[in-house]
């Protein structure tokens, strides 16, 4: 076992600085989570780096909190500290680190961030060693991920003839299927089998829902329909990390199950993005606006073509097969449930895509079926695509949870 030593490291963070995330919130990982989202909604960051933004960050929180609580195996730092160590200084230096590296013009504010993580902790040994322990386990992280394939260049080639124009921009997340998975032993280890022939029925079925439920001027689509479709244009880590706030607290999660809960639903979260976006360049399935408008050339009678059909929002740039939002909601409510259990009291999220609005749920489940039929309300997936996304993100969660960051009894077992 590598021993890690109460020795000043040339890492060193010795910034003194605070978090403004609200006093409500007094978690130290749980402030890290709230103020890596809002640098990312400052930056408009894209959903795919942003993930992996969190699932480093948290990865990295856990790393350095569970090396001297020593309660679960590692996910590769191989840390042990002694249990003078602050875990909240650990934690907190191990976030700004990460965070720092990523977002190096946000130094100022990071460096506020820390001071207020670090303000309450009395300046011991304890603490000192803490924050070089959180370096220390940032770096490893950082190393972990250097080449991870996230820097692969964008090379995707648009189909047409030569000299014919054809819209221009360049599709989302082409290159994500070349990245290093967490948890996944390759990025295709859980794609699908194809989507329905044209001439299914199971094609027939779903197409016609969406030309129906999904259009922009639909009249089948109910006032809370379009609330929900809207309300789930939010994407990405942002909208699921208010969830897994929530369910940390109902539980009163201590600072290392804390830290867990949220380092495996960003991998799980992490990895979903990752499979499903193989899956999507893998099969490229035109979305519901292109087959819509071009139902004739399927020669399929039960779909008829509708030239001027536009869905609720603004279809995102990449393939239709499958659905990432429901992908990556099932993984993350898999997680949670898994750990927490699916009673959790009452849930409640709002979204700045959909002003004014609040969506509730009992129950974790209901979280995620309800991302589901958003896709389809928003006429941007059909039904077969959000169950095949969701299938593909339970999958991912269970694995997740079947061989990451399990309990000290894992250690003498072989890893999966």
């Amino acid at each position: 076992m590598k021993t890690f030593l109460a020795t000043r490291s040339p890492f060193l963070i010795v910034a003194a600085l605070a978090v403004c995330v609200g006093t409500a919130r007094a978690d130290v990982i749980m402030d890290w989570n709230a103020k890596a989202d809002a640098i990312a909604a400052e930056k408009k960051v894209l959903p795919v780096p942003q993930a992996r933004t969190m699932s480093m960050l948290h990865v990295a929180m856990f790393e350095a909190v569970n090396a001297i609580d020593r309660r679960y195996t590692p996910y590769k730092l191989d840390l042990v500290a002694d249990r003078s160590t602050s875990k909240e200084a650990a934690a907190a230096a191990a976030a700004y680190n990460i965070l720092l590296t990523i977002y190096p013009d946000q130094k100022s504010a990071l460096d506020t961030a820390l001071h207020a993580s670090l303000s309450g902790i009395p300046d011991t040994d304890g603490k000192a060693n803490g924050i070089e322990l959180g370096t220390i386990a940032a770096s490893g992280v950082i190393a972990l991920r250097r080449d991870d394939g996230s820097n692969a260049q964008e090379s995707y080639r648009p189909a047409t003839a030569a000299g014919v124009y054809v819209p221009t921009v360049v599709p989302l997340g082409t290159t994500v299927g070349s990245m290093t998975p967490w948890v996944m032993t390759s990025v295709s280890q859980f794609r699908p089998a194809p989507p329905p022939a044209l001439d299914s029925e199971t094609w027939s079925r779903d197409v016609n829902e969406i030309r129906e439920v999904g259009a922009r001027n639909s009249t089948t689509r109910t006032a809370e329909q379009t609330d929900i479709g809207r309300f789930w244009f939010l994407v990405g880590p942002p909208s699921f990390n208010p969830i897994v706030r929530q369910v940390a607290l109902a539980k009163h999660m201590d600072l290392v199950d804390c830290a867990r809960l949220f380092a495996l639903a960003e991998i799980a979260g992490n990895d979903a993005i990752v499979a499903v976006l193989d899956a999507k360049y893998h099969y490229n399935l035109w979305r519901p606006t292109t087959a819509i408008r071009n139902a004739d050339i399927t020669h399929n009678p039960k779909t008829p073509r509708d030239s001027s059909w536009l869905p609720l929002g603004e279809t995102p740039m990449h393939p239709e097969y499958p659905c990432a939002h429901c992908i990556v909601s099932a993984s993350v409510s898999t997680v949670l449930r898994s750990i927490a259990g699916d009673d959790i009291g009452e849930l409640s999220v709002t979204s700045p895509t959909a002003p004014g609005v609040t969506r509730k749920w009992s129950r974790i489940q209901d979280y995620s079926d309800e991302v589901s039929n958003a896709r389809i309300y928003a006429g941007f997936h059909y039904r077969f695509s959000t169950e095949v996304g969701k299938d593909m993100g339970r999958k991912i969660g269970d694995l997740t949870v079947a061989t990451q960051l399990r309990g000290l009894e894992a250690r003498a077992e072989p890893k999966q």
